[in-house]
């Protein structure tokens, strides 16, 4: 028989602060067509053939019922300088989206304009993750622009170091 060791939440969000990752904005659509997003560090890359990502969302958060909705979802990959970005999708409610000039995709969700990369996703599946929903998505676009990635870590947006050219 196995012990279970309880983790204090505060101790295991201080040990996760320790991966430092890249920054996205994740979009989807409710059932009227209004948009929702959220910022997210939880997302990776799952499979090249065929093309597979994963996100993790909250179980409360609002952009969820989105994702239940439409079954529709964009990642924005984020550059240095789109700290503003990050920030404003990292806050509850529509006003997020007032005065603000998104890119919407053939798929119908909105994309953070100027970002390093844009995916738009279809759910292939849902998978329950304790407090979390884990979406598979099967990628139908994706553009990619130069630049550096904006980063994450021990709460605070990081840069890459500049390159030495010898």
């Amino acid at each position: 028989m196995t012990t279970k060791m309880a983790v204090a939440s505060v101790e295991f969000r201080k040990a996760l602060a320790q991966f430092g990752s890249g920054v996205a904005v994740v979009t989807t659509k409710d059932r009227e067509g209004r948009p929702l997003g959220l910022t997210v560090t939880a997302f990776s890359s799952v499979s090249l053939d065929p093309p597979l990502v994963l996100v993790c969302i909250d179980n409360r958060s609002e952009t969820r019922d989105g994702f239940e909705t439409s079954w529709l979802f964009g990642v924005s990959i984020l550059a240095e300088g789109q700290e503003n970005w990050s920030e404003l999708f990292a806050v509850k409610g529509p006003e997020k989206f007032r005065g603000r000039s998104l890119l919407i995709g053939p798929s119908g969700v909105p994309l953070v304009p100027g970002a390093l990369a844009q995916i738009e996703c279809r759910i292939a599946s849902a998978l329950p993750g304790g407090d979390h929903t884990i979406y598979l998505g099967e990628v139908t676009r994706v553009a990619v622009a130069p630049g550096r990635p904006l980063l994450y870590h021990a709460a605070g947006y990081r840069r890459l170091a500049k390159e030495n050219r010898s």
